[in-house]
């Protein structure tokens, strides 16, 4: 009888440990979705940013390679990273292409994009042995459980000791502690701990559109203060709204104002478009290198996984400008087709991969270069295993709704002419009559060390100026732009001039010139007002 009780003790510790309430404490949590395993093999940090509204084509210069004239720090990336140049994203839409990166699965549901109707995600497939560090714009899939802790609650068998004896000192104690023991036995309610449940579930796809200024350039100040080694794998995710609209930043950096009501498509206004879109993207470009130059100083560099991409991109074709399925079946090239760079951990030499990448292949990727086994069916196919024998794509305008798109790698879209007055030193020149600046007063007192420039001039013309007739637009002697006047809408006969090029401006008054340009070639000063 004894040597069968012996082992009574045993049993009752295991059960007490690991079958009653208690198991909380030295069993992980299981919060939100299916966590996954980890298997064999190393686990690396993981940098991830994900770009909005980026077409590949953006990128490429003449030579079906990154413009490194104008894009340096994405070229840097390419030359140390896997390109993979035929990857596309599965929808126009972010609250569809996103979900769909990180799930692995195809959009098959209308669903707002938000943990409690996307459990299974990359943040909950790491999160039970990564640290999750994210920042999301458009989404909410990381749950508050994973990813708003400011420590990682201890558990184990550890702390269970721990903490039992600091409990059977305080009871034991000659003297009353000033602590109540009891008050540790009350739970915390979930709203004071911020896990899932707390939060309400929202069934709009949009319902973060409120807050998408809150989550440009200061969301990736954030995302570069935590790039930091942790003695724990950590996940380093950001969603930023670069280059998309609005377009408001040179690539300097400094910002410009706009009006809301200019077009993006119709004669002049789709190369107005493009010529904004693509000097964002210079600036994107030096997020892209701060993020480098930061990962490098911290040692992370060589140790983590860097993915860089974009959830989708953005036609800039005349009559066929946007994301919508006219943009798809006229110029799918733009946008379908994304950049995707991955950095394995300790790849130093760039090459070219150009497999039918779509970007469900993206979380079985990262599963393999983390040793990491999801557990749940997925769509996508990791960048490790064999490519998929077909050669079209799967796009999705709405979910449960596929279209196949064909073609391969995009060839670059040619950047406009640049007009041979644009650089070029001009006088005050004869009157030829007159013009309507909207934003003249800005020229007054230009202020660049507050980081704001004029760099975009809006107005109108009288109608008697025909349309497509050239306009020259001049800062201080100096012409920037030459731009068409458009057939006239709503807002009368406009025109509008983009002046990218900072060296234009000077501190303090600055003058501004428009010249009508005549048909041979000379330069009538329009009077303004």
């Amino acid at each position: 009888m004894l040597r069968v009780a012996a082992v009574g003790p045993v049993v009752f510790v295991g059960l007490f440990l690991f079958a009653s309430p208690a198991s909380a404490v030295v069993l992980p949590r299981g919060d939100g979705g299916a966590a996954g395993t980890a298997g064999a093999g190393a686990h690396p940090p993981v940098v991830m940013i994900v770009l909005d509204e980026l077409p590949l084509v953006s990128l490429l210069g003449p030579d079906e390679r990154i413009d490194a004239a104008r894009y340096p720090n994405f070229a840097a990336l390419a030359a140390g990273s896997t390109w993979y140049r035929n990857a596309t994203g599965v929808s126009g839409w972010t609250p569809y292409a996103l979900p769909a990166m990180l799930t692995g699965r195809y959009p098959e549901r209308g669903a707002a994009p938000h943990y409690s109707q996307y459990p299974d995600n990359l943040f909950t497939a790491l999160g039970g042995l990564y640290q999750i560090k994210a920042e999301e714009s458009i989404t909410r899939l990381c749950p508050p459980s994973r990813c708003e802790q400011a420590t990682t609650p201890e558990q184990g068998l550890g702390v269970l000791t721990r903490e039992s004896g600091k409990l059977l000192r305080q009871l034991a104690a000659p003297v009353d502690s000033r602590v109540d023991p009891e008050d540790s036995y009350r739970e915390q309610t979930a709203a004071e701990v911020g896990l899932d449940a707390a939060e309400p579930v929202p069934d709009d796809p949009k319902f973060r559109w409120d807050t998408l200024d809150d989550n440009q350039p200061a969301r990736f100040t954030a995302f570069l203060a935590g790039l930091r080694p942790a003695d724990r794998p950590t996940l380093h995710f950001l969603h930023l709204l670069m280059p998309h609209t609005p377009w408001t930043y040179l690539p300097s950096g400094a910002r410009y104002d706009a009006p809301e009501d200019l077009p993006n498509d119709g004669a002049g206004w789709v190369d107005l478009a493009r010529a904004r879109h693509l000097a964002q993207l210079g600036y994107t470009d030096r997020l892209i290198g701060e993020t480098l130059r930061t990962l490098r100083a911290t040692g992370l560099y060589d140790k983590a996984l860097v993915m860089v991409t974009a959830d989708h991109g953005v036609s800039f074709r005349q009559d066929w400008q946007g994301r919508g399925m006219d943009a798809i079946d006229h110029a799918a090239n733009q946008v379908a087709w994304v950049p995707m760079f991955v950095k394995e951990p300790g790849q130093r030499t760039g090459r070219v991969d150009d497999r039918n990448w779509e970007h469900v292949d993206l979380l079985p990727t990262i599963a393999d270069e983390t040793h990491m086994r999801v557990p749940w069916s997925m769509d996508g196919r990791s960048a490790k295993a064999t490519p998929r024998e077909r050669a079209d794509k799967r796009f999705y305008d709405r979910p449960g709704q596929p279209v196949t798109i064909t073609g391969g790698v995009p060839t670059p879209v040619p950047m406009p002419a640049t007009d041979p007055l644009v650089g070029t030193r001009v006088g005050a020149g004869p009157a030829g009559g007159s013009a309507t600046v909207a934003n003249l007063a800005a020229f007054d007192a230009v202020d660049p060390a507050r980081g704001g420039l004029p760099a975009l001039v809006w107005g109108t013309v009288p109608p008697s100026v025909p349309d497509g007739t050239r306009l020259a637009v001049a800062v201080n002697g100096t012409v920037g732009a030459v731009v068409p006047v458009v057939p006239p809408d709503a807002g009368g006969r406009r025109f509008a001039a983009f002046l990218p090029d900072d060296r234009l401006f000077a501190a303090g008054a600055n003058r501004l010139d428009l010249y009508r340009v005549q048909a041979d070639g000379k330069l009538r000063r329009l009077t303004l007002s």
